[in-house]
């Protein structure tokens, strides 16, 4: 039997592939646990400073196994297990301190779609299509995307696509600031790759270290946020050199000229 989950570690970077392409990629009981394994494996590994997560075949993660959960004897307390799994790979993924780019080759439907959104940020394949199904399926979300949406493009067009379970093209996912940005299909593991190559060109602890301030302040009212930030950077200043500083700034400097 073919792994449903594809781990590659390399320089740095920790790939993590769904590999159910036949079902694309849908959420079984043991990829969810693989998924969960995985995560808090990389979380750990000192070797490892981003994580990319993708999908094989023409779909990133069509959401939970719904065959699986209808074989699962009862059917309500299928879909609670798999809710609180769902919830649990969704923690797992809020867990770890190193960025994760999500890399969206496909669709990415209700809870696929909720996987996407656990990611830092998402590079997206022309490909690409994002649906929130849950409506039509008849159930509601339990894994962060009625809360995450609306702050991400605005509580109108968050409705418009929970409401009605339309399917959204990569371009206009782009448009309205979904994904950072979309590129052709065989350019789309080594964009991200690119990316997560600049991210280890950071000073990791700091890296981590902003990622957690960000995701901590986001969920906070901006002036709580912005204190946050304050005793966050003055806590962070008593460890920083400034020798390291002003290395660093020459390196900066460097590299802003290579990148004219």
């Amino acid at each position: 039997m073919p792994e449903v989950l594809l781990a590659d570690k390399a320089d740095g970077v920790a790939t993590l592939t769904l590999n159910r392409p036949s079902a694309m990629n849908a959420l079984s009981r043991e990829l969810r646990r693989e998924l969960i394994t995985a995560f808090r494996d990389v979380a750990a590994d000192d070797s490892v400073g981003v994580v990319i997560l993708a999908g094989s075949g023409r779909a990133f993660c069509a959401g939970l196994d719904l065959k699986e959960l209808g074989g699962e004897g009862k059917q309500s307390s299928a879909s609670e297990d798999a809710i609180t799994a769902g919830g649990n790979i969704i923690g797992a993924m809020d867990a770890c301190p190193k960025p994760i780019i999500g890399a969206i080759n496909g669709f990415a439907i209700t809870g696929g779609f909720e996987l996407a959104l656990a990611c830092d940020l998402l590079i997206a394949s022309r490909e690409a299509r994002f649906a929130d199904t849950h409506a039509r399926v008849g159930i509601l979300p339990g894994w962060g995307l009625s809360q995450k949406l609306p702050r991400l493009i605005g509580i109108h067009r968050a409705k418009e696509l929970s409401l009605t379970g339309n399917f959204l093209s990569a371009e206009q996912a782009e448009a309205w600031g979904l994904v950072n940005r979309v590129v052709e299909p065989d350019a789309l593991l080594s964009t991200c790759r690119a990316l997560a190559k600049d991210m280890l060109s950071c000073e990791p602890q700091t890296l981590r270290g902003y990622k957690k301030l960000i995701d901590e302040g986001f969920g906070m009212p901006f002036a709580q946020a912005i204190e946050l930030e304050r005793k966050a950077s003055l806590e962070h200043a008593k460890k920083v050199k400034p020798a390291d500083i002003a290395a660093r700034r020459g390196d900066i400097q460097t590299r802003g000229r290579a990148q004219r």
